[in-house]
């Protein structure tokens, strides 16, 4: 149940941990791990879309395989409709598989070049024993129609069509079971800037006449507020702060969000030139060795003494908002006394 909205989440994931053990030239066994996800937790409710935001080596991409059942975590759990991915078996299993979707970040290596358009789209209807083979090709030119490509299309090969085409044949080869859920890891970062802005309109007509559920994987936070109601913002495996996206964006309460959105383009080269000196150049520390407390406080401009000693806890900022920094941008929201009473219980 989400506390903001008091609705049943499609995706739920609790406090879900991943971690690699770390391996070495020499073959010995090594104690060290990368901490690729650390704690994450957040929903996604029935007909929105949430986007998942970051840098490169944030661990959305991670997350995303975790939603969708690829990896299992090493602790908490992935909820879909009200079972965990990863204690499911047999019937109830390919029922979530059904309805639980991926759109990779590239096309062209996410499609068999061995296949045609038409039997790319009807595999997943196979696997599933989903109707006869006359079905399946009218099956195939409906959702050809629906991503906008010709019938036509239906027999050529995935190095015959463009970057946009490609990707219209995995969003349409996604929706071929009519999911629930589609989990978008950069669905459009591999694309020309012209054809972005079709693919996601695409996706939101989509969502829109299917009723469809979104977990949209971005580095860029423009598209993330063309298309999502709500966003997590990621750094080096934890959600540093989430909310709506309106909220997000137009009053961010982090440090790293406001990073973030100075990493956007500008439209003026003088104030973008401007923005490059002001950003300057920071690494991003290693997810092997996290640094202690909280984990921006090494490129924070505002990290004090007790940001290396204790990890800051989520605050509310607004309606549904909360971020974890010792020193936030905006005042938090004041803790009513039900926020407060479990944990003195816990103490």
């Amino acid at each position: 149940m989400s506390a903001a909205t008091g609705r049943t989440a499609l995706l739920e994931l609790r406090d879900v941990v991943r971690e690699y053990p770390v391996k070495t030239l020499t073959f010995r066994r090594s104690t060290e791990r990368i901490h690729a996800v650390s704690g994450v937790s957040f929903q996604v409710e029935p007909g929105e879309t949430y986007g998942l935001v970051g840098e490169s080596g944030c661990g959305k991409s991670t997350t995303a395989r975790l939603a969708v059942g690829m990896e299992k975590p090493t602790t908490g759990a992935v909820i879909f409709d009200g079972g965990d991915l990863a204690s499911t078996r047999g019937g109830e299993r390919r029922r979530q598989r059904r309805e639980l979707q991926m759109v990779f970040q590239d096309p062209y290596s996410s499609l068999d070049p061995k296949m045609n358009v038409a039997d790319l789209i009807a595999e997943p209807l196979v696997v599933q024993r989903i109707g006869r083979r006359k079905q399946r090709h009218t099956q195939v030119e409906r959702l050809l129609g629906e991503v906008g490509l010709p019938a036509v299309a239906a027999r050529r090969y995935p190095h015959e069509l463009s970057g946009g085409q490609r990707q219209r044949v995995a969003i349409a080869r996604a929706l071929a079971l009519r999911p629930r859920l589609i989990v978008a890891d950069e669905p459009v970062s591999a694309l020309d800037v012209s054809v972005r802005a079709q693919i996601l309109n695409l996706m939101a007509d989509l969502q829109e006449e299917h009723g469809l559920s979104y977990l949209m994987v971005a580095h860029d936070l423009a598209i993330v507020r063309h298309v999502s109601h709500r966003v997590g913002v990621m750094y080096l495996g934890k959600l540093v702060e989430t909310g709506s996206t309106d909220d997000v964006i137009a009053r961010p309460a982090h440090p790293y969000t406001a990073k973030l959105l100075s990493a956007v383009p500008e439209a003026d080269p003088h104030r973008e030139r401007a923005k490059e000196r002001q950003r300057g150049v920071d690494e991003t520390p290693s997810a092997i060795r996290p640094p202690s407390g909280c984990r921006f406080r090494t490129r924070c401009p505002l990290a004090q003494e007790i940001c290396a000693e204790i990890e800051p806890a989520m605050q509310r900022f607004g309606d549904g908002q909360q971020a974890a920094c010792h020193f936030p941008l905006r005042p938090a929201l004041p803790e009513t006394s039900a926020e407060i009473a479990p944990r003195m219980g816990e103490v």
